[in-house]
């Protein structure tokens, strides 16, 4: 009797790759705490400042939000080194505003989203931006351009009851201490809380999911020894080093 199961895999009565798989469970910091939030998902809201859209050669007009997702193990904890990603001549950074989810449910209506909020961090979705370009061209998914290896770097998650729903306030990333994206919480397209109802109505949210809001104008290629810095006022900051490609 075959009992490999539906998964292929086998039973060989060695657990030790079951207790690995939950070591390197994708978590998060919790700000001031010694918990960490155990990372479900990444949702990734696509041009949600008109600005950026702008930049990006999109209509900034206020048509439904898209989203794209990363794998969770793609998050990188602030003040880590990225290696710059292979078969990529154009990496490109975005600072964003991210939202942690605490309680699950779909077919959330907005006016009740940030009930279903842990609390926020500052994120950068880094992007290899000549991959997403040709992707573009050709009616292509993005996944190669932004689902990589440490492409989701994440400050500490800062629980509601410490920083409240922020709405406004100054989004900011500077490579190598020189300002290169600013703009305000509340030139958002699609608020926080109206993102996350628009996606848990096509799939059901869960504790564990991360929710990256979108980022300002600015974005721009990184080089090999860059740093850097960015921040949300009234959140948190984020530092991070990009160094030589993985051998």
């Amino acid at each position: 009797m075959n009992t490999e199961g539906k998964t292929g895999l086998h039973h060989t009565g060695d657990s030790h790759w079951m207790n690995a798989l939950h070591i390197l469970q994708a978590s998060v910091a919790v700000a001031n705490s010694e918990e960490r939030f155990p990372v479900r998902r990444i949702f990734c809201i696509g041009r949600n400042y008109a600005a950026h859209a702008k930049e990006m050669g999109s209509n900034p007009d206020r048509e439904a939000p898209f989203y794209f997702t990363k794998s969770a193990d793609t998050v990188v904890a602030s003040g880590s080194s990225v290696a710059y990603p292979s078969r990529c001549n154009e990496l490109h950074h975005e600072i964003e505003l991210v939202a942690a989810i605490g309680k699950g449910g779909s077919d959330i209506p907005a006016a009740s989203a940030h009930s279903h909020i842990f609390g926020y961090a500052v994120g950068i979705d880094l992007t290899r931006r000549d991959l997403q370009a040709e992707a573009k061209l050709k009616g292509r998914p993005w996944d190669a351009a932004k689902n990589f290896d440490q492409s989701a770097p994440i400050g500490d998650i800062h629980p509601v009851a410490e920083v409240g729903h922020p709405a406004s306030g100054r989004i900011w990333l500077a490579v190598n201490k020189r300002t290169r994206q600013e703009g305000d919480l509340e030139e958002m397209i699609w608020s926080v809380a109206e993102s996350i109802a628009e996606i848990s109505t096509y799939c059901m949210l869960a504790p564990g999911d991360l929710v990256y809001t979108g980022t300002p104008a600015g974005v721009g290629p990184l080089a090999v020894g860059d740093r850097i810095s960015g921040g949300v006022e009234g959140v948190g900051d984020i530092e991070i080093d990009i160094i030589g490609p993985k051998s």
